[in-house]
Parts: structure tokens; sequence; C-alpha cells
């Protein structure tokens, strides 16, 4: 029997494991429950129920730059359940959703002019992969069935983004339902030559030769895509040019996944413009609605639409979608997203604030205990010299001290766009102070 509201208790529960939290040590969680309770959030700090104020340095979970409950999107929100609340996108659409696509489209690279809406990442990048495949196999070339990621990468956890995904902690449990012809890129993180790098890397262009290397293990002919991540193992100068040109030369689709870059994180709209790369394919998610209404979707060049704009017309084209696709609430929030980002300058205060978290960060460079330190645009990361008898014990027990010293943070950083550059310096002196208990 289900407990009434009067007598529910959040911490009981969670000590109970009632709810199986993702990507989390929910063995640990219900030793301390109390601990991980958030009760609301403004701005740019979460507060918990005890009325602590914890300061927000990953954005949510890089989907919330604009802060936490902005009046615009909450009435945008509002305004849009009352008027219309859910509308299939199969066969059917809204004027939210439909303005949405044109003002994406209008912030994507030249040539990319159509968009298919999901509702997260992980979708997104299924989706992506499914376009390539369908767009090979329309054009007469059926046999390029091989998908590249990178070593390292991380594309969601659906079963297509955890193939082409390097991350093995993520992959070795499901090995066994893996997308055949699968291969990866060697990843571009050296810190031999390039730690403590600010911004791109000098070194590392020539890495992307290890596209010709699989082309000639597999034959070009078979390769469909490459999927290319750009978080914050920083694609060395000149990295995804050369990428960009030996997919062209092997009839090969680019693929950038900007799940966590789009819309503004490198104070751009896409990193695509950022790196002035421009690629076949663009997968979002996240920022585009603040992270308040799930939402997704693929960006992609106009060659690739009209190729599946073929046989009779009363067919569908692309047998894919959601239920919740182009969901009008989401793309409602969207708008109201791209309303604040246009009229408040938001990538403009990107490049303004990506000085000040560098020198919070970087100040940290000779810090005992620490390997490396890089970032670009409102997005940073710290590597820990790692405990030898508990790998990545160091990196929780941080993020547990944080919560103690009012900061919620991660293995990477992606601060708020709307947050101060006192509150960038604050977070860089606070944060050396917890890596020196934790390393000492």
């Amino acid at each position: 029997m289900a407990s009434s509201p009067s007598d529910f208790d959040p911490v009981r529960s969670l000590a109970a494991g009632t709810y199986w939290m993702p990507f989390t040590a929910n063995r640990r969680v219900r030793q301390d429950p109390a601990s991980r309770l958030i009760a609301s959030a403004k701005g740019c700090y979460y507060r918990t129920p005890g009325g602590a104020a914890l300061f927000d340095t990953l954005s949510g979970l890089w989907c919330t730059p604009l802060g936490h409950g902005h009046p615009r999107i909450v009435e945008a929100l509002k305004t849009q359940a009352e008027t219309l609340d859910y509308c299939t996108g199969f066969q059917l659409t809204n004027p939210a959703t439909i303005r949405l696509a044109d003002r994406i489209v209008g912030m994507a690279p030249d040539g990319i002019e159509h968009v298919f809406f999901t509702n997260s990442g992980s979708e997104a990048v299924d989706t992506a992969l499914k376009m390539a495949l369908g767009y090979h196999r329309l054009r007469g070339e059926g046999g390029r069935f091989r998908m590249i990621g990178r070593e390292r990468g991380y594309h969601g956890v659906g079963f297509g983004g955890l193939s082409v995904g390097g991350i093995v902690p993520n992959r070795k449990m499901f090995a066994a339902g893996m997308l055949n012809g699968v291969d990866h890129l060697r990843h571009t993180h050296e810190p031999a030559k390039t730690a403590f790098s600010h911004g791109q890397p000098a070194a590392g262009a020539e890495l992307a030769d290890d596209l010709e290397r699989l082309v000639g293990l597999h034959d070009a002919g078979t390769i469909a895509a490459v999927q290319g991540s750009t978080g914050v193992i920083v694609p060395p100068i000149g990295y995804l040019r050369r990428l960009r040109d030996l997919c062209t030369k092997h009839g090969i689709l680019l693929i950038f996944d900007e799940v966590i870059t789009g819309f503004g994180r490198l104070g751009a709209p896409f990193a695509a413009q950022r790196f002035d790369v421009v690629p076949d394919m663009i997968t979002f998610a996240k920022a585009v609605t603040n992270g308040v209404v799930p939402m997704g979707g693929v960006l992609v060049r106009r060659d690739i639409y009209e190729t599946f704009m073929t046989g009779p017309e009363n067919a569908i084209e692309f047998a894919h979608g959601y239920t919740y696709s182009g969901h009008p609430l989401a793309a409602a929030v969207g708008n109201a997203v791209l309303d604040i980002m246009e009229e408040e300058g938001v990538f403009e205060r990107v490049r303004a604030l990506e000085t000040v978290l560098q020198e919070a960060v970087h100040h940290l460079d000779h810090a005992p205990g620490i390997r490396d330190i890089r970032n670009i645009g409102l997005a940073a990361a710290i590597d820990l010299e790692p405990d030898p008898a508990a790998p990545g014990a160091r990196g929780l027990a941080l993020f547990e001290l944080g919560l103690k010293h009012g900061l919620l943070l991660r293995c990477t950083g992606a601060p708020p766009f709307v947050a101060s550059a006192q509150e960038l310096h604050d977070m860089g002196g606070t944060l050396g102070r917890l890596i020196e208990t934790v390393t000492r």
C-alpha cells in the first residue's frame, strides 16, 4: 500500500531503496540518504531541506545554463500547458514545435537545414546512427554499416550510443548487446604532451589520421559514419578539420555529438561554429530546454533529408520516432530559452566568462595530487591522482565533501552561464581547499 502524503518520509523511503537511482552508488546513498535530498533551486543554487545552499557547478547535468526557476521559462511552460499540453508528432504537429525547429536550424552551420526531435541525447544519438544507415542504403550503399566512435567518448546509454561510445565501465556489462561492426579511433587525451592546456591543445591534430588506419582495416565502403564527441577532452587544433577532410574523402558521414556543447557552452550556438568545422549531422539535447522538459534532436544536412524524401508521397520516409517527439511543452520552453539567450547576449557572456573559469581552475595547476586540468568555454575538468587501492574513491569523496561545503561537484565542471565572475572565483578557491583535503 502506498503511504499517504501526511506520513511520507523521503529519507526513510530513499534508505529503503525503493527508488533505484541512475549512475549512482545506491548502497552508499542508503547509508546517509538525508545528504542526497534537494528541496528547491533558484538561479545558480540548489537548496537542501535544511536550507543550505549548494552552488551548481555543473549546470544541473550540463543542462541548466540559465539557472533554475527562470520566471520566463516557468511562464512559457504554464501558458503552453493551458493551451496545448500534448500533441502527437505522428502525422500532426503544433505551432510551438514548428517555430522551434525553424529557430534551431537558423542557428546551425550553413547547409544544415532540417531537425528531427527526440527526447534525450541518448535518443538523438541512436536516431543519428539510424539516419546514417538509412541514408547510405537509399543511395545504394547498403554495405556501409560500420560505425566509428572514439575511445573515451560518451554518447549516451542507448545500445547505439554505448556501442560507439568508448567508456569501458559503461560498456562491459552490456557487451552482448552492442552493435556489430563498430570500431574506435584513438582518443586525443595525451597528458604527457598536453597536460594543463588552456583551451585547445597545440599538439595532436595528427591523431585524426587514425581514421585512415580503420579505413585500411575495414574498407571505406563499409563505413557509414564517424561519431565525434566534443567534451572536456578538448580536440587539438586542426584535429576536427582533418577528420572532416578524411570523412569527405572516403564518403563517410561525420556526426558531432553536441548534447553538451550545443546552445552556448563554448560561446557559440554550436561547437561546430567555434571550431569552424561543419559536420553532416549534429545531435543536441540538454540546454535546448534548460533542462526543464526533456528534449533532444538531430540536425541534418539538406541532402541527407532529401535522400529520404523519395518513394510514394503517402509513404513514411523514415520509420522512426518517439511518442514525445516534438512535445509542445518542450518546444514552448525551448522557444523561451532561445528568446532569453538572444535578448540577454548569453553567448557573448560565455566568451567573457571563459577566461574567468580558466583562471579559477588553472590556479591549481601545481597543487599536489592533481594530474591534469583542461578547459574550454564554460567547461573544465580536473584529473586527480587516483588512490591505488581504490580507483574513483577520491572523486566520490570530493563530491561528498562538496555537499558539506556549498558546492555540487562532479568529475567535470560546467557552471551556469548566469554565474558571476566572483562566484566562479569563489568556486575555484573552495574547490582547491577541498582537493587538498582529499589528496593529502
